[in-house]
């Protein structure tokens, strides 16, 4: 494109953003940054929004910040990305406190996004009866029909406060079929707190979604060695061997600024 005189739009920028943003490679997308800033395109609104996105899921806050705060106008994508950020990196208070501004100041700019996002730091920071009330919020005044992923986060909240047959009993009455995010995270919850009999419930769940999926079993395996259960996990193994089932690592990276 530039070999060729082109100039690449706000739109071709915040494409690029959102790609450095997926492949979490922070030095690229500063150097997009930067051209952005050459062509005159930095203070465009979806440019930003890219800008608050690329670099809250390449984990720099303070970066994701400085352009947020910066910004004079915000649409709902970047409030969400910011209250993403915040409530993904331990910052789940300051998510709590921007959700509640974003409430005050941008009223009808709350989507569903943004209450995945505020309950996920509700999740992460312990806080059910806030989590509740949200959950009961955006049905009541904001009329917005819950998905799957707000369950998720509620069964994770409960999960990981050790309050599993409430989380169970919401799973039962969700008026949508759970899903893999659903039953894992009950799965992982009843890992932490050694809860056997649910584990075996949302394993099976589990297998039925995603049969070919050996990571579930694997959990439902670490469930019972935790809680030294060696009759099932011997079992278990046998089962692995019959079935040839092999355990793999998992890996991530992120670019390094």
């Amino acid at each position: 494109m530039l070999q060729h005189g082109l100039y690449p739009s706000s739109a071709t920028i915040s494409s690029l953003l959102s790609a450095c943003a997926t492949m979490a490679n922070v030095r690229l997308g500063r150097k997009v940054h930067g051209y952005a800033v050459v062509i005159g395109v930095e203070e465009d609104i979806y440019v930003r929004s890219a800008l608050v996105d690329m670099y809250a899921k390449c984990g720099f806050i303070s970066e994701a910040r400085v352009v947020f705060y910066k910004m004079p106008e915000k649409n709902t994508a970047t409030w969400n990305s910011m209250i993403f950020a915040y409530a993904n990196h331990g910052y789940c208070n300051e998510a709590i406190e921007l959700f509640n501004q974003m409430e005050k100041a941008e009223e009808n700019k709350l989507d569903h996004l943004s209450f995945t996002a505020v309950l996920t730091a509700c999740s992460h920071a312990g806080r059910i009866a806030l989590g509740h009330s949200l959950l009961l919020l955006m049905q009541e005044k904001y009329k917005i029909v819950p998905r799957l992923e707000h369950y998720a986060c509620m069964v994770d909240l409960l999960g990981r406060a050790g309050k599993l047959s409430e989380a169970y009993g919401m799973i039962k009455t969700m008026p949508v079929k759970p899903d893999l995010f659903v039953w894992g995270a009950l799965l992982g919850a009843c890992r932490n707190h050694g809860d056997i009999y649910l584990a075996e419930i949302a394993s099976r769940h589990l297998a039925e979604l995603e049969p070919q999926n050996n990571g579930n079993n694997m959990l439902l395996s670490n469930v019972y060695a935790d809680t030294q259960n060696w009759e099932n996990v011997a079992k278990f193994k046998k089962l692995m061997k019959r079935k040839k089932l092999r355990r793999f690592s998992g890996c991530s990276w992120v670019e390094a600024a």
